[in-house]
């Protein structure tokens, strides 16, 4: 795990125990800061620097010395590296401290009450926000200028409303929570949900919409909740096949 000190600004490797970190989850803009990039004089001058610099100030505060950042913690020019993060995302949010999810379309804390804003925020619409929704303890959401709107806690009833995410349900309803969220590429709408169903598989992009048949594939050798098999859009084709897999066949 790639992490980033809140001080320094510099870089450092943990391959085995990482200390305790904050993560930011948020959508990617204009001009984000990779990990090449981070390295650069230049850096500073990107936009996506500073919610890079804010979220480092509100680790500081909260006495954390170390973050991670998916736009300049992980080197995308790694097929390896990136499949590992991927498949390792969820637990890293699962045993962050806290998650600072960012909201720049909110300009500041108290908007969230005004009717539709809170509700219409991107953030709500990515399929990624599912993993970093759940798996940590503690999320703690942010407007713009890093005035604080809530947390997960203190939010739940609206984020239940805005998500469709109940406390308890079955397979085939966390399916449905991914249902018209948007990722960048296709093959994200089911990498996004490896962690939330205990998947590990291999990143292949380029295949499309098979790698959501991939995760069926996967699913079905770890659970026995099948109710996921019902969903309407599979067609006959698509189901006779999961149950023959299902079935060892």
């Amino acid at each position: 795990m790639r992490l980033l000190h809140v001080k320094t600004l510099k870089m450092r490797d943990f391959p085995k125990e990482p200390p305790l970190y904050a993560i930011l989850p948020h959508t990617w803009g204009d001009e984000e800061v990779s990990l090449q990039e981070f390295a650069s004089d230049d850096r500073e001058t990107k936009k996506g620097f500073a919610k890079i610099k804010g979220c480092c100030r509100q680790a500081h505060s909260d006495g954390l010395d170390w973050v991670w950042i998916d736009t300049c913690c992980i080197d995308k020019t790694s097929s390896v590296e990136l499949s590992e993060v991927i498949n390792s995302m969820y637990a890293w949010y699962r045993d962050s401290q806290v998650c600072y999810a960012f909201l720049d379309d909110i300009p500041t804390g108290h908007l969230v009450h005004v009717p539709g804003k809170f509700p219409n925020a991107r953030w709500f619409t990515r399929g990624w926000c599912l993993q970093e929704l759940i798996a940590p303890s503690t999320v703690e959401f942010y407007a713009a200028d890093w005035s604080e709107i809530g947390t997960k806690h203190s939010l739940a009833d609206r984020i239940c409303n805005i998500t469709r995410v109940p406390e308890k349900c079955c397979i085939a309803e966390e399916m449905s929570w991914a249902s018209g969220r948007k990722t960048t590429r296709v093959e994200d709408e089911a990498f996004c949900l490896l962690g939330i169903f205990g998947v590990n598989m291999p990143m292949l992009y380029g295949e499309g919409q098979n790698a959501f048949f991939r995760l069926q594939e996967e699913m079905l050798k770890h659970t026995e909740d099948y109710t996921f098999l019902l969903r309407h859009h599979y067609n006959r084709e698509t189901k006779n096949h999961l149950e023959l897999v299902r079935q060892g066949r």
